[in-house]
């Protein structure tokens, strides 16, 4: 039979050699993991396919949940995972049970991940198999285990080359448009908080180490979900804070390295939160998620307008929706918070002599519950517009300097935080506005918290944690706030 003309000789020869060394294997009596004879054999098949694949077998720990037992880099960026099955349990995960299925529920938010369990071979993408005229594409190599190398004919080694080229090139396509770049981020955040919590559940790990440490100077009453939540939400959104930032080699370390300016406070946490050894426990989601939001393409995003007015939201509803209902996570119109800037900037320029309302002297804003500071923003740059048409354009910089002293926020949750951080550094930075050299005012911390508790002394990796605890506290004892404006947090049936 002649070659078909995409089918490389070598990897023809690789599939014989698969082939003959599973049928000696499964054919010795000698007692061993299925999966585990796989794996040597799969690795040699995939480095045949193309060139610069790398191939990486992942520690299976059980109070993990588990993780894909392969993962495969291509041209040293991170490609996708496979995962192994004993022959005969099949590559549709459509027929798995027990303990493979539960699996199977957590692997499916993977945007590419390989199931074979050497007969059956299957393409998943975010739990979706791939398709070939709108059927599944499923390779099956029948006969396999007892006739080794004789039963491979051209066509199927031809088939099962295209799947492996077609896992072996993928690259993320992330949506441009806000609201589905959130649900595409929701399930790999929520697959790196499932993979945290059983961590931190398994007595000695370092991620449980790690979040007793950071309970006693930053989040003292966060259970393990808590802490597993805020580890989750903190990762995703300081990577995507720093790759809208400009970041284009996107890894947590480089993250942390371009939030330094500005966003100290993240830096910090993230480097932190992704400790060598920590961070090893939760590879598989940590990798994915740096890859696909590498390839975020923030002009794209920023032609929707400002794509973030309603993302947290949008996120939250996928990520967890009764995480939403519990911390209240409602955004209010823009047209009511339009309305009360008006109403609020009247009362300050005719009852309160306030010229220039929310940019004039004395007037400090707070905002106690801020999200994503849809309050805050509204009133500066409804103060902004105001300055320019009374004062002109070259006036505002000043201005929005002022404002940027005396607008602060509270914020509770990481990823609004986040959010409201990226949102106000832009708008001061297009008015021309000096930021204040202690950094924006919009500060992680409870607002019904004492402002006259004080937090231990943390060692110094955790200082600016603690730093921002005690700049809250100051602001809630001894700043005079003009006005307090904002939608709190409420729950809704």
């Amino acid at each position: 039979m002649t070659l078909p003309a995409n089918l490389p000789p070598d990897f023809r020869a690789a599939a014989r050699d698969f082939a003959d060394s599973l049928r000696a294997s499964f054919a010795s009596g000698m007692p061993a993991q299925p999966e585990d004879q796989l794996k040597g054999p799969v690795q040699a098949l995939l480095k045949t396919v193309t060139s610069g694949v790398l191939t990486k077998t992942e520690a299976q720990v059980d109070a993990l949940g588990g993780r894909p037992d392969i993962g495969v880099e291509v041209g040293k960026a991170l490609c996708g995972f496979v995962e192994l099955k004993a022959p005969g349990l099949g590559a549709q995960t459509k027929k798995l049970k027990g303990r493979d299925k539960a699996q199977w529920e957590k692997f499916s938010a993977l945007p590419n991940i390989l199931y074979t369990d050497a007969l059956e071979w299957a393409l998943y993408r975010t739990g979706a198999q791939t398709e070939q005229d709108k059927k599944p594409i499923l390779i099956r190599l029948d006969g396999l285990m007892e006739k080794g190398a004789a039963s491979l004919d051209d066509d199927t080694l031809a088939a099962l080359h295209t799947l492996l080229l077609d896992f072996l090139s993928w690259k993320p396509i992330v949506p441009h448009e806000p609201r589905k770049l959130a649900e595409t981020l929701a399930p790999l955040c929520r697959l790196l908080r499932a993979d945290v919590f059983a961590a931190v559940e398994r007595e000695g790990s370092a991620l449980a180490l790690l979040c007793a440490e950071i309970r006693q100077y930053l989040f003292p009453h966060a259970d393990h979900a808590q802490f597993a939540d805020i580890y989750a939400q903190t990762f995703t959104y300081a990577l995507l804070l720093a790759r809208l930032s400009g970041e284009d080699d996107l890894t947590a370390a480089h993250a942390a390295d371009r939030l330094d300016s500005g966003h100290g406070l993240l830096a910090q946490t993230l480097r932190i939160l992704t400790q060598p050894q920590a961070r090893a426990e939760i590879e598989t989601a940590v990798g994915v998620l740096e890859r696909v939001i590498g390839a975020v393409d923030p002009a794209k995003l920023a032609k929707r307008g400002d794509p973030w007015l309603y993302f947290y939201e949008d996120f939250l509803a996928a990520y967890d929706p009764n995480l939403r209902r519990q911390s209240g996570s409602y955004y209010t119109p823009q047209e009511v918070i339009a309305c009360q800037v008006a109403l609020v900037s009247e009362l300050l320029s005719e009852h309160f002599g306030k010229r220039h309302t929310f940019a004039d002297e004395g007037v400090t804003f707070l905002d106690s519950s801020a999200g994503t500071a849809a309050y805050p923003l509204a009133a500066i740059e409804s103060a902004l517009r105001l300055v320019e048409q009374r004062e002109g354009k070259g006036s505002v910089p000043g201005y929005a300097t002022r404002c940027a002293n005396q607008v602060y926020a509270f914020e509770l949750q990481v990823g609004p935080y986040a959010v409201a951080h990226l949102r106000l550094t832009k708008l001061f930075k297009d008015a021309g506005a000096t930021l204040p050299a202690d950094g924006l005012h919009v500060l992680l911390t409870d607002t019904l918290e004492s402002p006259y508790s004080d937090p231990p002394q943390p060692p110094l990796f955790g200082r600016l944690l603690t730093d921002e605890q005690r700049r809250a506290n100051r602001v809630k004892a001894e700043q005079p706030v003009f006005v307090c404006m904002g939608n709190p947090p409420y729950f809704r049936e």
